[in-house]
């Protein structure tokens, strides 16, 4: 269960699996709008607020804004499943 405000783990999981190249542009943008209000709740949300599933998830999203590629994105570009952006 996602804290409040946050993205569930389920959904970004769900997201992140199907190519960008099989998304609609609605979905593209859906994905983009939703990811970039999960990283503003997460780094709004102090670390002692957040539950431990939470907290885990932040750490494999890379949600911890230090502007570095998260793991999840290193995994999509290592199997040839990422944007061009990168």
């Amino acid at each position: 269960m996602a804290d409040t405000g946050r993205q569930s783990m389920t959904d970004k999981a769900a997201a992140s699996m199907k190519p960008e190249s099989q998304k609609s542009m609605t979905e593209q943008a859906g994905d983009k709008v939703k990811g970039m209000s999960d990283s503003v709740a997460s780094t709004l949300q102090p670390q002692s607020e957040k539950s431990a599933t939470q907290k885990a998830g932040d750490t494999v999203s890379g949600n911890s804004n230090e502007g570095q590629e998260s793991l999840a994105e290193k995994a999509k570009h290592a199997m040839g499943m990422g944007g061009a952006e990168k």
